[in-house]
């Protein structure tokens, strides 16, 4: 009598795993084939399904079912497939450059490169796709600014680079992987075959019915472990085997409760995975349970045995049921991909109107370009992140925004196109003032050269911008120039320091010696002897600027000295100011002088307007009827006038004398 095997359908996390076993054991048979009316019509399985599919409901199922079979006969070929799904597909239109190569390396470093080709060619896509476009960018502005029509153009970029690098080692791996899949794909199919053969062979009467069971349990295994085989054949191929081994049990006229034993376990194999599949259709994550049906349906063909026939329509029936349902669901999950998709592109449309419109706007200076170039780039960064729109629009959409955005840069270039020639004015100003800074350079009239030298180089900053593939040239060799000059000057006031030094430890001991003078009394005499000491004391020359304070001390000396020898308010102030303009001429600074000057002319004007006002006020006074004298207010607003007038002598004769110093 027949055993059946213990083996149960049995879960782990969640998944159904089939523990396969040949359900007619070899040593529980002892009987010679006798006569059944099963012998004259086999029927297989799928046969069975073939002949019901003419109806509409079975038409309704086939959609779900092919989507089944095609997955699994893929996936057959390859199994490093089934492992793509355990990656998430990302939507890397929404990627940058640099995250798309980063990646790209990620992936390629797995050793299942199938499980990553689908990955890989979506990221290609997105990486060309955004690469393309900046090219187009870089060409035009490259046509907008180039000056030598015969230059042709050429843009590199590191990160395309790294890109080919990476994709060319996924590229090796593949034709790797591919040429040994080949080579084991022809074997395993010729393996395939000549196990159906073999399996023809198996109904022969003469054969000892042992010696037949232990072949047909040899050959199940040998099926299991063949490998795979190309997609194109693994249908026939699998319609083929089954329908060899339906044969079997029904030309095999074995005991009749042992057949059904087997029949019954087999039953009970694919009705819990059935449950499992009821299960499976309430499951929120669509895509995952997809998935587990693809392998449920292949552990119902390849690793269980025939149902009875009675069975057999009914329970495929049902299995066929549930997964139409998933497939239906997984269809709604499509709908719903597909409505993203509608909505990603009105979104994208959007963004293309307003770039249209930005081609458009007219401005008429480079800070309001640059402005509109923000919003362009924001909008094509807005335009790659909104994700896929549906495939039959995609090259149209994506032709549509290559179109507004070369439309906006000509527009943007017709611009630069028209200050071009003030570029090129701006760069021979530029250039003309780099050959002044050389000719200067070597100068060592320093008093001369550094305010022309200081004064081009505010020239340089008024003037506006060169052609770029100029600026950085003629700017460092001015630059250059410059610094040269002025490390000279430099190296000369460091000698220079010494003297200054000198000048003020001599200016210091003759302090002591101008305040031991006295005067003795004869105006002219002291008078010289004053112009004396002043003279000796500027021969001495210029001192450390931070000890200018010595200036101060002998001023005040002098002072005194005027002070005693009762020189007028005039002349006093006169030969103070001279003194003054001497220590002004010798620091070498026009600004101090220029900034002197017009202090005197603001005080002259101010001075000015003291003296009419108050001639008005006196007029007020002398004009009254009763005004028979002249009183006391009156004697004081003359004698204010003429204080204000002898401080306006002196104010103009210190113009005067500034104005002489600038001619000489």
């Amino acid at each position: 009598m027949l055993e059946e095997k213990n083996d149960n359908l049995q879960e782990a996390d969640g998944k159904l795993e089939i523990e396969t076993t040949d359900s007619i054991q070899e040593n529980a048979i002892d009987e010679t084939l006798g006569t059944d009316t099963t012998a004259e019509n086999p029927v297989s399985e799928t046969e069975t399904i073939a002949e019901n599919t003419a109806g509409t409901e079975e038409d309704d199922h086939q959609d779900a079912l092919d989507a089944i079979t095609n997955s699994n006969a893929e996936e057959s070929e390859d199994e490093t497939l089934k492992e793509r799904h355990d990656i998430p597909m990302q939507d890397y239109d929404t990627f940058s450059l640099d995250a798309l190569v980063d990646e790209l390396r990620k992936l390629i470093q797995t050793d299942k490169v199938m499980s990553v080709k689908d990955h890989i060619e979506e990221i290609k896509k997105s990486f060309l796709l955004q690469y393309n476009h900046l090219i187009e960018e870089k060409r035009e502005e490259f046509n907008a600014s180039k000056q030598d029509p015969n230059e042709e153009f050429e843009y590199h970029s590191p990160l395309k680079s790294k890109f080919d690098e990476y994709y060319n080692v996924f590229r090796e791996k593949r034709n790797v992987h591919f040429k040994h899949l080949q080579s084991n794909l022809k074997t395993n199919l010729e393996n395939r075959l000549a196990i159906v053969e073999e399996l023809k062979e198996l109904i022969n009467p003469q054969e000892n019915i042992k010696d037949t069971l232990k072949h047909f349990n040899d050959l199940r295994e040998r099926w299991k472990n063949a490998g795979a085989i190309p997609k194109d054949k693994y249908n026939h191929v699998w319609n083929n085997y089954h329908f060899h081994v339906e044969n079997f049990y029904d030309y095999l006229h074995l005991d009749r409760e042992a057949r059904d034993l087997d029949f019954k376990y087999n039953l009970e194999q694919k009705q819990k995975i059935i449950t499992r599949v009821e299960e499976l259709a309430n499951e929120t994550d669509i895509s995952k349970a997809f998935r587990e049906l693809q392998d449920l349906h292949r552990i119902w063909k390849e690793d269980i045995g025939p149902v009875s026939k009675e069975h057999r329509d009914v329970i495929w029936n049902k299995f066929s049921e549930l997964t139409k349902k998933i497939h239906d669901k997984r269809e709604i999950l499509f709908e719903s991909q597909r409505a993203n998709e509608q909505q990603n592109l009105e979104i994208k449309k959007e963004i293309i109107g307003k770039i249209e419109v930005l081609g458009t706007e007219k401005v008429n200076s480079h800070s309001q370009w640059l402005v509109q170039i923000q919003k362009v780039e924001a909008l094509r960064n807005e335009f790659f992140a909104a994700g896929k729109v549906p495939s039959e629009v995609n090259e149209e959409t994506w032709s549509a925004f290559k179109t507004a955005v070369r439309n906006f840069n000509s527009f943007k270039n017709s611009f630069y196109k028209d200050i071009k020639k003030d570029q090129n004015d701006n760069l021979n100003k530029k250039m003309a003032l780099v050959a002044k800074a050389k000719e200067l350079q070597e100068s060592t009239d320093f008093s001369s050269t550094t305010p022309i030298m200081k004064q081009i180089q505010e020239e340089w900053k008024q003037i506006g911008h060169v052609p770029k593939k100029y600026s950085d040239k003629i700017w460092k060799e001015f630059k250059d120039a410059c610094n040269h000059y002025f490390d000279k000057l430099k190296e000369h006031k460091s000698e220079e320091n010494q003297d200054e030094v000198t000048a003020f430890d001599n200016k210091k001991a003759y302090l002591d010696i101008l305040r031991a003078y006295q005067l003795t009394g004869d105006h002219k005499t002291d008078l010289d002897a004053i112009k004396q000491h002043i003279e000796i004391w500027k021969s001495y020359g210029k001192v450390p600027f931070s000890r200018r304070h010595i200036e101060g001390k002998f001023n005040k000396i002098l002072d005194a000295l005027f002070e005693k020898l009762s020189l007028s308010k005039k002349e006093s102030e006169m030969m103070r100011f001279s003194n003054r303009l001497d220590t002004l001429s010798e620091s070498n600074d026009t600004r101090k002088l220029d900034n002197e000057k017009i202090f005197i002319m603001r005080k002259i004007e101010e001075v000015q307007n003291e003296i009419f006002q108050l001639e008005n006020n006196i007029q007020f006074f002398t004009n009254t009827k009763n005004a028979k004298k002249e009183n006391s207010i009156v004697l004081e607003v003359r004698k204010n006038i003429a204080i204000h007038k002898e401080s306006l002598d002196v104010w103009k004769d210190k113009l005067k004398q500034l104005r002489n110093l600038n001619q000489e």
